[in-house]
Parts: structure tokens; C-alpha cells; sequence
């Protein structure tokens, strides 16, 4: 299937956008490298894909797609195999069709297909040798997650949402809305799945979606805007404190660590060497929460010769004779 362009042979302005916007992710890679783009045949992806297709060839650059079937719902290896007809049409090459098997967890279906598609898409990479791999999320997913981190309480590292980039991964249309995705996909006429779990309120996304368009109906349009511009302000301020935090924690050397210098940290960056000091101790980085460091600090802040604090990973942090130490359970006396 071919690109279709304007009668003068303008694109446009939705599909100008999505390719502007891989261009510049694009910018610094370097010609014969590759790259794939992650398709689900829903619109933002297939606009992605459409504009990478477009924009590849011309930096010298070479581009392909993965389509992951996650099998949740009857037809959907018919949707991927359809998807990757049209990934094929547009150009791309290699086009890799990877199904997977998302096993039930604790943390829901989301994070469970979440963990399936990313290992499926870094195996794809490395079978391929791409330089980066290229995600569909747009300015309203990054606005959904903020609305996420703030019902939480979250903290600025949460709140600045989903990165740019992450090692081989790349998000190139967080600039981008989930409607200007939709009309360059129909402007070039590609035929993109509706995923009925979109609709589905037992999912997280799916109500943060519609809390979201009921802010921008009762606010006025621009709080999905202004959420993603919030998300790249605090992202910065993030980035600032953990640098501080991992110089931090280099000088506070092996435990035990004295009172002393721990105090003298502000707490903005402390939260932060808490977070750090228990991950290197053995805690799981996925479990451990701002409530985990606040009791922590209370070590320092509020000490009044309490216990230990029981922290994932089965860690008990305790002060003694002005020290803390992180140890497994096992070792408290």
C-alpha cells in the first residue's frame, strides 16, 4: 500500500506532524542503521510506521516493524497478520510477527502484556541488530499517565511521565495527539484496528482516558497539553535530583552509613538515596514506594529508638549506635 499524498503533493498537516516528529527522534542515528517500529495496527502506531517508512530512506536509514499478538481477545492473530500486510505495503523490511504468551500476575493484565511485548520487542532487536526501537505513544497517553501519577500521590520522577528515550527505545509522538495520529492514518488511508479493550473500564488506562476527557470538557480543551508539558517540566527536575542522588550515594560509600552524613543530604535528593541504598541492598526495584523511603527517613527525621523497617525484597533497615545498616532478615539478630 502506498503513501497517499495531497494532489500537489503536499502531505497533510496530521501526517507533516507524526513525520516531523520521527524525523527529529531519527536525527542522530547514522546511515544502515535500523530501525523498527512496534505496530498494534491501531492508528497511532500505524501512523508511526507510515511516517517512518516515509522518513528512513531519505537519513540513509533502514526500517522495519514488530507486531506482537498478545492473543487476549478472539481474532487478534487476524488483526496482527492484517497489520503486517500493511507494514509490508508500506516498505518496511524486516517485518516480524511475534505472538506471546502474557501470564497471569499479581500486578494485573496491563503490566503482564506490558512485560510480554517489551521482552518480545527487545528479542526482535537484538535478532536484527536494530539501533531503536520505535513506540507509538502519543501526547494524550502521556497525559493519561500523569493523571495516573497524580490520583497516586505520586513524586516528580512520576509525574514526569513516559522518556523520550530509554536505551534502544524511542517515543517519538509524545508531541503528537491521539487525534492527529488518527487523521494521518486516514489521510493516507490506512485501514488501523479499533482495540475493544480501549473501551473496556476495567482497565486503569481505559478510565483515566475518559477522566481526562471530562477535564478537557468541563476545563476547556488543553489540560492533555498542559499535563505532557508538565510531564517534560518535572522530567527535567527529576533528572537534576537523581544526578545529586547518585553522587550522593558514591560518597556515602559501603554501609553501615553514619547518621551524621545522611542528615546532612536535603531530603528532596534523601528520598532519593533511600530509593537507591535499598534496590543495590537487594529490595526489587519494581516494589519499592515513596511510603519504603519515608520510613527510612523517619530513622533520621523521628528517631526514637524504634525497630527496623520492613522493606521489600524481606530487607529490615535499623539504626544503631548512630548507623544504618540494610540487611536480609535472616541476618537480624
Amino acid at each position: 500500500m502506498g503513501l497517499v499524498e495531497r494532489a500537489w503533493g503536499s502531505p497533510d498537516a496530521a501526517t507533516a506532524a507524526v513525520r516531523h516528529a520521527v524525523r527529529t527522534s531519527l536525527a542522530d542515528l547514522v546511515p544502515g542503521n535500523l530501525v523498527l517500529v512496534a505496530c498494534s495496527g491501531g492508528a497511532d502506531s500505524l501512523a508511526l510506521a507510515a511516517a517512518t517508512a516515509f522518513e528512513a530512506p531519505s537519513s540513509g536509514l533502514r526500517a522495519g516493524a514488530v507486531v506482537v499478538d498478545h492473543g487476549l481477545q478472539p481474532g487478534s492473530a487476524q488483526v496482527a497478520l492484517a497489520t503486517r500486510e500493511i507494514l509490508r505495503g508500506l516498505g518496511l523490511d524486516p517485518v516480524d510477527l511475534v505472538a506471546v504468551d502474557v501470564a497471569a500476575t499479581g500486578a494485573g493484565p496491563e503490566s503482564a502484556a506490558r512485560d510480554a511485548r517489551y521482552a518480545a520487542l527487545d528479542a526482535a532487536a537484538d535478532r536484527h541488530g536494530a539501533d531503536a526501537v520505535l513506540l507509538g505513544h502519543t501526547l494524550d497517553d502521556q497525559a493519561e499517565q500523569v493523571l495516573l501519577g497524580l490520583t497516586r500521590g505520586s513524586g516528580a520522577r512520576s509525574l514526569s511521565g513516559m522518556p523520550g528515550a530509554r536505551g534502544r527505545f524511542r517515543r517519538p509522538l509524545l508531541a503528537v495527539s491521539r487525534a492527529q495520529c488518527q487523521a494521518s492514518a486516514s489521510a493516507q488511508a490506512l485501514p488501523f484496528w479499533e482495540d475493544p479493550m480501549n473501551d473496556d473500564p476495567a482497565f486503569t488506562r481505559v478510565r483515566a482516558r475518559r477522566a481526562l476527557a471530562d477535564l478537557e470538557r468541563d476545563l476547556g480543551p488543553g489540560v492533555a497539553t498542559a499535563l505532557a508539558r508538565t510531564a517534560s517540566l518535572l522530567r527535567e527536575d527529576a533528572d537534576h535530583l537523581d544526578g545529586l542522588a547518585d553522587v550522593a550515594v558514591n560518597e556515602l560509600g559501603p554501609q553501615p552509613w553514619a547518621v551524621e552524613p545522611l542528615t546532612g543530604i536535603p531530603r528532596a535528593v534523601r528520598t532519593r538515596v533511600w530509593r537507591r541504598l535499598l534496590v543495590a541492598a537487594g529490595a526489587p526495584a519494581g516494589q519499592v514506594t515513596a511510603r519504603h523511603a519515608e520510613a527510612c527517613d523517619r530513622l533520621l527525621t523521628h528517631w526514637h529508638g524504634q525497630g527496623p523497617v520492613h522493606a521489600p525484597g524481606d530487607l529490615r533497615v535499623g539504626r544503631s549506635d548512630g548507623r544504618v545498616t540494610m540487611v536480609a532478615a535472616d541476618r537480624v539478630d
